[in-house]
């Protein structure tokens, strides 16, 4: 128990460190693998609750994916950050006024789970023992049977999205050689080669 508490506030204290990190730092790119450290913390907080399959899916897709393909945008991209930052004090107040009601919410949610009889009862019940399943495999069970049909319509979804990106991106080149299969299959010799009587000492004339 002493070594999973020891991880525990290992993995907070640096999670805690590097999302102040992500919203305090100059550079971009550095904001973005600050999150990417927060995230894989993240993925270790979950691993100590027992909940590898959320794990895993923030470190596969989070991390593998999202943040990965925010540091290309950003790399890629040349943005001018000072200009963008010429207007922050004109959405200061707003966005302190935003922050104010969040902080808020979080007091009252924070406040009514301490102070509810209920909620203390339900945290003080003791955990139920494992099944003879993992997590990952009572998931799996559960997508791939009462929801398969949800999941597939997902991912019809998902490929549906990919192709119309990649139509709405795709830019033809006239000016760019492209292979015709249908056209070199159909090909004769005749079409495809001459043979010409050529005099002995002449040579050929084009």
């Amino acid at each position: 128990m002493a070594i999973a508490s020891l991880f525990f506030y290992l993995f907070a204290a640096v999670m805690l460190a590097s999302a102040l990190m992500v919203i305090s730092s100059k550079n971009p790119v550095h904001s973005v693998l600050f999150l990417i450290l927060a995230f894989l913390n993240g993925a270790g907080l979950f691993m100590l609750t027992g909940a590898e399959f959320l794990a895993l899916i923030l470190v596969v897709v989070y991390v593998g994916a999202v943040m990965v393909l925010f540091l290309f945008v950003v790399m890629m991209l040349d943005v001018d950050f000072a200009e963008l930052r010429q207007g922050f004090m004109q959405y200061l107040p707003v966005g302190a006024l935003v922050g104010i009601v969040l902080l808020v919410e979080l007091l009252f949610v924070l406040g009514a789970y301490t102070l509810s009889p209920i909620a203390a009862a339900t945290a003080a019940l003791p955990t139920p023992p494992p099944g003879e399943i993992t997590n990952s495999e009572a998931l799996g069970l559960v997508l791939y049977t009462r929801y398969a049909f949800y999941f597939q319509v997902c991912g019809l979804i998902l490929l549906v999205a990919m192709i119309g990106a990649i139509v709405l991106t795709l830019r033809h080149n006239d000016r760019a050689k492209r292979q015709n299969v249908a056209e070199q299959v159909n090909r004769r010799p005749e079409d495809a080669m001459e043979v010409r009587d050529v005099a002995s000492g002449r040579g050929l004339q084009l």
